[in-house]
């Protein structure tokens, strides 16, 4: 029997003496193996006759954990990919820091922080969402997702950052305090919970327009890759099972490096940033001891699976490799592989286990849906179904067809896109070709041209022509000139 010790390390940062000596207790109680969580914490399975002296020991350490339960998820960010895959944001690594320290309490319901100009976090996956303004700094957007249903409610004010923490505690409050309005309840309403919190306390300000969501595009994010002048080291692995030994020796050489963290990230990986270069042939030599494999193929990388699933992680494999063989392009496009009815993952495309008989105790035939997100954006709810049914052995070319509706819509958004940019170019250039012509003989004046005959030379404008400038046919004055489109004299 086997039971799974949950820790959180709030927005997936975790420091390398904290995870080293819980990595240390692990080795006492003789696992050899954790894994990372989808929402950035550490799992570690754990015998049941283990359990006590292994708890003991983070009791010691006054290490917070949960076992079997997930009462109290992880506060996500994208923190993991701050420096590295943003550019140009005021979101900075103090203010993550600011926001995860004054949040000193322990939500009950999934709670995300997350730069709007990323895609490598999933922004909505929580129930209270936090998105940073990209227009207005030190300020966010906030949209509720309700707890256990598809209600979702975008606020209309933006709130400062060192309000964020407060109003979690009171907005997590309301909801947990009138859990048949707000819980499992699919009318759930936004407006209802907004008029019992007090903002008097807060510093917001109205929401010019809702929050844009990045398009999904997903870096590659494993690998010793060169930033700025430092270099950051990203290591996936295939089973989601990192060694013991392995970590702890990461630890050590940050601890020796002086590196004061490391992250986990949505997709179960880690992520150890501002590595020097002095110091890369240490990591490089690391991943040699250990075996580990670097730069998998993208079509494995773009997976989600639930956590703690081995059927999951099995029927990716399945996928993966028939992707492979049709070398499938899958650029831009993020699976998702759901075998329980609650869970959730992060997808633009969505594998769905259910059985066509389920009843209590008794399940059986297994197919698979196959569901799109809107506009195949993961961070939109769903969107259509795409195929329903499918046994396992005809999935891989379903969910072949379905890469391939994505890359349909993408290209018909593409071209639309071209057409209008071409069009409106088009329109303006020809709201700025003008000439100027004389009312009574009709011509014409030309600033591109000039007129030789008066010594005007060519770009002169008609607004920068001398007061005795005239008509060269009828000698008419310059007043007598009038503007005209070109497109109307039909001149080319």
């Amino acid at each position: 029997m086997e039971q799974t010790i949950i820790i959180n390390f709030s927005g997936g940062i975790i420091s390398p003496g904290n995870l080293y000596n819980i990595l240390v207790a692990t080795s006492k109680s003789r696992i050899r193996f954790v894994r990372f969580g989808l929402r950035q914490q550490l799992l570690v399975d754990i015998a049941s006759y283990n359990l006590k002296a292994f708890t003991d020991e983070l009791d010691q350490l006054g290490i917070d954990y949960e076992v079997d339960e997930n009462n109290f998820p992880n506060i996500i960010s994208s923190y993991p990919a701050e420096e590295i895959f943003i550019r140009n944001s005021w979101l900075t690594e103090g203010v993550y820091k600011d926001i995860f320290d004054a949040i000193n309490f322990r939500p009950s319901v999934k709670v995300n922080i997350c730069d709007s100009n990323q895609s490598f976090t999933p922004m909505l996956t929580g129930n209270i969402n936090w998105i940073a303004s990209p227009q207005s700094a030190h300020y966010w957007h906030l949209i509720i997702r309700f707890p256990k249903t598809n209600v979702v409610y975008e606020w209309n004010q933006l709130c400062y950052t060192n309000n964020i923490a407060m109003m979690t505690q009171q907005i997590e409050a309301i909801i947990n305090a009138n859990p048949s309005a707000f819980i499992d309840n699919e009318k759930a309403r936004g407006e209802k919970l907004f008029s019992l919190l007090n903002i008097s306390n807060f510093i917001t300000k109205p929401a010019e327009n809702s929050v844009s969501l990045s398009s999904f595009n997903l870096p590659y994010y494993e690998g010793l890759n060169r930033y700025n002048n430092k270099y950051w080291l990203g290591i996936y692995r295939r089973d989601e099972l990192f060694a013991v030994d392995f970590l702890k020796k990461i630890c050590l050489l940050c601890l020796e490096t002086k590196l004061g963290q490391l992250c986990c990230t949505s997709w179960k990986t880690i992520i150890i940033k501002g590595i020097d270069e002095q110091h890369k042939h240490y990591w490089n030599a690391l991943l040699e001891e250990f075996e580990v494999n670097m730069r998998h193929a993208a079509n494995e990388l773009n997976f989600q699976v639930e956590d703690h699933c081995v059927e999951g992680l099995e029927l990716k494999n399945y996928l993966v490799k028939h992707l492979s063989v049709n070398d499938t392009r899958t650029f831009g496009i993020c699976f998702g592989i759901k075998t329980r009815k609650k869970s959730e993952v992060f997808s633009s495309i969505l594998i769905r286990k259910r059985y066509l008989i389920n009843l209590p105790g008794i399940k059986i035939f297994a197919v698979y849906d196959i569901l799109c997100a809107k506009n195949f954006n993961p961070n939109e709810r769903t969107g259509y179904v795409f195929s329903k049914g499918n046994p396992k052995s005809l999935l891989p070319e379903q969910v072949r067809r379905a890469v391939l509706k994505f890359y349909q819509a993408r290209l018909g958004v593409k071209n639309e896109q071209l057409i209008t940019q071409t069009s409106s170019d088009q329109l303006i250039a020809k709201e700025i070709e003008f000439l100027y012509q004389c009312s009574d003989c009709f011509t014409v004046y030309s600033e591109d041209l000039g007129d030789v005959t008066q010594g005007i030379v060519a770009g002169t404008k008609f607004d920068d022509l001398p007061t005795n400038f005239c008509c060269s046919l009828c000698e008419n004055d310059k007043n007598n000139f009038i503007k005209v489109e070109k497109m109307a004299l039909q001149i080319l």
